[in-house]
Formats: structure tokens, C-alpha cells, sequence
């Protein structure tokens, strides 16, 4: 079930009334309730994807009991063993099986050897690497002790399948979620409408950045042998918003889903094309995967303790791996790597922790270093997005190319031209509003607040007006549905 769907539309009024009027305070109910509501949302796509997800919740639950009245360490670390392999394992068949296959193939026909080919039809289950990693992170927290296991399976269950951030994250943790499946939630009206203008603010970015973006994107990108230079920085451009519309505004509705039901999910994205180098970039793009990597990877590989040498490889490890996390091809390694080596000036310098703090956080305007430092670094993202969204190796190197060519000037002929306009300007004000709400958790969370009620209500209404304009008469799949 899609965010900007009719089905989605009827969805959320019935969960929120049976959540508030029918289980009225009782936790049991509601945990239930999110439950059986998550069960209908993922299910919507393909029933069958099901059995995987409540397979992951039974092992893990299972694993967290055993792990912890386990003493002997030798047994706990099996049992970790199992999850890690069992989830992972299915990670990798699902997602990665014929990645492998293709390789092995291709390894064996450079030297002259040829196998049958064997690539199987696999149907990538919506979702799987976000609650992989969010099952994953509560076996691992057990082990290590920094969380006891729940004996409550509807409330370990509503922690797993939470529908707001089921299929594209923020990928939770259970030390932040699960507890609040533990004590019964009460109707918040600020924290309800505080949620529906993250909503409004996300559907904006989705529909009316990212789904206007995605069309010039997929033309340019398309028929990128016979576009000018212009025309190819133009579809760069382009996608670096539409990716961190269409991710980041999903994320919004979510994190404002959830709001509706007195839920609190971690922030996922922290204004990041207002970054002033590739470390604060990462600080402040998919928090909830970064920061996973740091805590279940890095540390754990030694992270920053050991000597330049093992920094250097820990680093690199943590952008391959990320980059492999979101798609069995190697334009997404490549473009993981790419950002480890933008990454090492920074940490060979040791100032990959100097931008910490919001960009011109007590001033109105940057300085002129300031817009240097986002300019370089946002040129440097986008040349890093063509590999992500490039169909091959051969594709983003032949359009990287096309880059360089004597065709800056030439004036762009793309269909619709008039709506390239539009949503340049449509760039323009989302700029303008992350730019003015740069200090809060989004861009409209007090924007207008202070105004007269009439007043903010126009406001709304002129958003609302801008996206039923703008909105595609299709529904469009979120980006990251395919990760």
C-alpha cells in the first residue's frame, strides 16, 4: 500500500479510529490493533511476503528469549550466529542470489570457461533490508546486554511491522521503539497536528519535488548519448532532488503517521544539500542507516581506535557495505566508493567532525565560505548520484563523460520545457522553506505558528493547492521501496 494512494487515503482514517475510539486506552488493543493494521498494509502488495516477515518475528523473538538466559558465552554467541545467518542468509538469497550467480558466471568466462546460466525469477520482498536490519539490531543489543528481551510477542511484533516505517524505514531501534509498546498511549492533539504538517511537508517533497523531478530524470538519463552537457547536469540535478524528495518525504509522512498514534520514530534526514562537507553529509542523510553501520559495523570492526591504517580500511568497509545494502549491482558499490574516497581528505586531516552544528545556525545567511563549501560538496553528491542511478557501469562513465564536453551552453530541448521551470521554482521554495526551518526537525514544524489561525490555514491550503497542481496522475512508487 503506497503513502499517495486512495487505498492509503481510507487506510489511516479507520486505523486512527479504531485505535483511539474502539481500543480507548487499552494497550493490549492497541498493540493489536498496529499489528493487525501492519499485517493489511504489507500484505496489500503481495500476501505471500508475509510469511517472511512474521517468520523474522518469530525467530527473533525466539533468539532474544534464548540469548539472554544463556550464560555461557560460547552459546550466546552461537545463537547470535544463527540470526545473523538466517536473516542475512535470506537478505541474500532474495536480493543478491543472481548479483552472485551473474559474477561467478562472468569470473569463469574470462578465463575461458563457461557455466549454464542459472538466474532465477526472484521477487524482491518490499522492505526486507529496512526490517532485517531493525530485527537484527534487537538480537545483537540483547547479546551485548544493553537490552533485556520482552516476553510480549504482540508488542515485539508491533515493534517489528510498525506500517508508518515498515517498508522504507527510518530503520528503528528497540531500545527507542519497542518500550513504547509497553505502556498505553494517550490522544496528544499538539503531537497530532505537529504530525499532520510533517505529513503535509512530506507529501510536498514527494509529490511535488521528487514525482516532477523523476520525469525529466528518467528522460535525460534515458536518451543521455545525444544530450549536451547542459542537458546531462541538468538530470543530475534533478535526481539528487528527486531521490532526496521522494526518501526524505516518506520519511516525513511516517514520522508524522506515526505522531497520529502518539509514536515517536527517530529523525531520518537533517537538511542534507545544506551540508559543507561529505562527513556532515553522512551525519545528516539516512541517519537510521548510518548510524546502524556505525553502531553494528564500525564499532565493532574498531572503528576510529586502531591505527590510520585500520581507520582508513574500516572506513572504506562501512561505504562498500553501505553501498551494497542498497541494490545487487556495482554502480551502487561504485557510488559507495566514491564517497569513502571524498571521505579521506576529511579523515586523513582529522576534520571529519568539524561541522557539527546547523550551517550559519545563529546568523540568517551563510558566509561566502559557507556557500563554497555546500556548493563543492553538493556538486561532488551529485556526480556520486549518476552512478546510483546510472542502469550500469558503462551507462554512468559514458554520461560522466558527456559531462565534459564542449555543450555547457547549449540550451537544453527537453519535452515540457515550461514545467522545467516549474519545478526549478518548486526547487526554489523547498530550499527556501528547509532553509528557514533549518534549526527544527523539519521544515514546517514551527513555521507560522505564531500567526493568526486564519493566517497559518492559508498557508496550509496554499501547499495543498500547490500539490493536488503538481501530483502526478499515477500513483509512483517510492524510490527506496526497491532497497
Amino acid at each position: 500500500m503506497l503513502f499517495n494512494s486512495l487505498d492509503f487515503a481510507v487506510f489511516l482514517p479507520l486505523v486512527f479510529f479504531l485505535y483511539w475510539k474502539i481500543a480507548n486506552g487499552n494497550l493490549r488493543w492497541q498493540n493489536i490493533i498496529v499489528v493487525l493494521s501492519s499485517l493489511i498494509f504489507y500484505g496489500w502488495w503481495d500476501w505471500r511476503f508475509l510469511s517472511l516477515l512474521l517468520f523474522s518475528m518469530v525467530l527473533d523473538y525466539t533468539l532474544g528469549i534464548l540469548i539472554d538466559k544463556q550464560e555461557e558465552q560460547k552459546k550466546r554467541k552461537r545463537l547470535l550466529a544463527i540470526s545473523l545467518l538466517i536473516n542475512l542468509g535470506f537478505l541474500a538469497s532474495f536480493k543478491y542470489f543472481n548479483f552472485f550467480l551473474d559474477n561467478f558466471q562472468a569470473a569463469f568466462s574470462f578465463f575461458g570457461m563457461k557455466i549454464p546460466s542459472t538466474s532465477l525469477h526472484i521477487i524482491l520482498p518490499v522492505g526486507i533490508s529496512f526490517y532485517t536490519f531493525q530485527t537484527l539490531s534487537y538480537t545483537i543489543d540483547i547479546y551485548y546486554k544493553k537490552l533485556k528481551p520482552t516476553k510480549d510477542f504482540i508488542a515485539f511484533a508491533a515493534f517489528v511491522s510498525f506500517f508508518p516505517q515498515l517498508v522504507a524505514g527510518p530503520i528503528e531501534r528497540a531500545t527507542n521503539l519497542l518500550p513504547q509498546f509497553y505502556t498505553a498511549r494517550k490522544f496528544d492533539y499538539a503531537n497530532a497536528v505537529n504530525g499532520m504538517r510533517q505529513i503535509l511537508w512530506g507529501f510536498f517533497k514527494k509529490l511535488v519535488i521528487a514525482d516532477n523531478c523523476a520525469y525529466f530524470v528518467n528522460y535525460i538519463f534515458g536518451h543521455s548519448e545525444n544530450m549536451p552537457a547542459s542537458a546531462l547536469a541538468l538530470g543530475a540535478f534533478f535526481f539528487a532532488f528527486q531521490i532526496y524528495g521522494d526518501f526524505s518525504g516518506y520519511s516525513d509522512i511516517a514520522i508524522g503517521t506515526a505522531r497520529l498514534f502518539n509514536i515517536q520514530l527517530m529523525r531520518n534526514f537533517a537538511y542534507p544539500y545544506f551540508s559543507r562537507d561529505i562527513a556532515e553529509f553522512w551525519r545528516r542523510w539516512h541517519i537510521s542507516l548510518s548510524t546502524w553501520f556505525r553502531d553494528y559495523l564500525y564499532f565493532p570492526l574498531g572503528g576510529s581506535r586502531g591505527n590510520k591504517s585500520q581507520v582508513i580500511r574500516n572506513t572504506f568497509i562501512i561505504f562498500l557495505v553501505s553501498g551494497f545494502w542498497h541494490g545487487a549491482n556495482w554502480t551502487f558499490i561504485v557510488w559507495g566508493l566514491l564517497h569513502a574516497l571524498f571521505f579521506m581528505p576529511l579523515l586523513l586531516a582529522a576534520q571529519n567532525r568539524k561541522n557539527i552544528e546547523i550551517v550559519a545556525a545563529h546568523h540568517s545567511f551563510p558566509k561566502l565560505k559557507e556557500v563554497v563549501q555546500m556548493s563543492i560538496t553538493f556538486a561532488l553528491v551529485c556526480l556520486a548520484w549518476i552512478f546510483f542511478r546510472a542502469e550500469n557501469l558503462t551507462h554512468a562513465l559514458q554520461y560522466i563523460q558527456g559531462l565534459f564536453s564542449r555543450t555547457w551552453l547549449t540550451v537544453p530541448d527537453l519535452p515540457q520545457g515550461k514545467k522545467v521551470v516549474s519545478t526549478l521554482i518548486m526547487i526554489g521554495i523547498l530550499l527556501l522553506m528547509e532553509w528557514q526551518g533549518r534549526r527544527q526537525q523539519y521544515a514546517f514544524e514551527v513555521f507560522g505558528l505564531k500567526w493568526e489561525r486564519w493566517q497559518r490555514w492559508l498557508f496550509y491550503a496554499f501547499f495543498i493547492f500547490i500539490i493536488i497542481m503538481f501530483m502526478q496522475t499515477s500513483e509512483t512508487p517510492f524510490i527506496y521501496f526497491q532497497f
